[in-house]
């Protein structure tokens, strides 16, 4: 079987499509699809039914998928062996989300950006599920996690730091200066948050289902904070996010704690052989994160 044999299938396998694998690996469509079929008959047996315009694995597909990572991510690991007397290179797939990239990852990305020349490094953004989803079909190297559980089946997960939430209201707001704020106080305050899926936004909402206070959702935290700003309404956001707000009076933080605690977290495939370059940036990430997550 040829190594190059074996990376299109497993990125036809995580995608399940000769297209999209076509476009991901630089190839023409029919190329991916010779390759695919080079390496059934070199097999003998189907790898993929083709079900219309769509496929899926077949058993034998199934049983060869974890070979073939295992023997491309032992290839990745033999290059970089070989390429260990010289500075870290090579590509690192990142599953992201916004109030990470944003108030967590600028350190840690010019750090690489002037320390790692030849480290690329190419974000993407996702949440939860979608992030963890495409960890285990190996689409992303290592992923960025908000949550409160730490545990994830199939992913290896270091955690960085707690991330402290905030409920945070305009200056005027009704709500401003009251103490020992219940959420039974918060059912007739509107709420202002982000997309569905995001975690702090989903388990706010959990927590407040009993009294179905209105929701306004604005999807990304500059318009939810800009929204807060302008008496909209109240926001659940982690406290890096709008420090900068409440340091300046645009914002004030409400009495109100948040009954669940969210947990920064980097993961990766279990089982997965982390090349060496990416092994440099979970250790930085976890150096990084920590000390700028550490009370001043």
């Amino acid at each position: 079987m040829e190594l190059r044999l074996l990376v299109t299938f497993e990125k036809v396998a995580d995608v399940l499509s000769f297209t999209r694998a076509a476009a991901d690996l630089g190839y023409a469509q029919s190329s991916v699809t010779g390759q695919i079929r080079s390496l059934e008959t070199s097999l003998g047996v189907d790898l993929f039914e083709r079900l219309g315009s769509r496929i899926r694995l077949t058993e034998a597909g199934e049983r060869l998928l974890p070979y073939a990572r295992r023997m491309t991510e032992l290839a990745e690991e033999a290059r970089a062996a070989v390429a260990s007397a010289g500075d870290p290179e090579g590509t690192i797939a990142v599953g992201t989300m916004e109030s990470l990239t944003s108030y967590r990852l600028p350190p840690l990305l010019e750090y690489f950006h002037h320390r790692y020349p030849k480290v690329r490094l190419t974000l993407r953004p996702t949440l939860g599920d979608a992030t963890r989803q495409a960890l285990r079909q190996g689409t992303y190297d290592v992923g960025f996690l908000m949550e409160p559980d730490t545990e994830h089946e199939g992913l290896e997960t270091e955690v960085l730091a707690p991330e402290p939430l905030v409920l945070v209201a305009g200056p005027g707001h009704p709500l401003s200066g009251r103490t020992g704020l219940t959420s039974a106080d918060l059912a007739a305050a509107h709420l202002v948050g982000t997309e569905p899926g995001c975690p702090y936004r989903d388990l706010f909402e959990e927590e407040l289902r009993e009294w179905a206070p209105p929701f306004m959702e604005f999807g990304t935290i500059e318009a939810t904070k800009r929204g807060v700003t302008s008496g909209l309404g109240v926001a659940l956001l982690p406290r890096v996010a709008v420090a900068e707000k409440l340091a300046s009076g645009a914002l004030v933080a409400l009495d109100w704690e948040a009954p669940f605690t969210l947990f920064t977290q980097l993961a990766w495939r279990r089982g997965k052989r982390l090349p060496a370059h990416v092994r440099l940036f979970v250790e930085q990430a976890r150096r990084l994160v920590s000390e700028q997550s550490r009370p001043a």
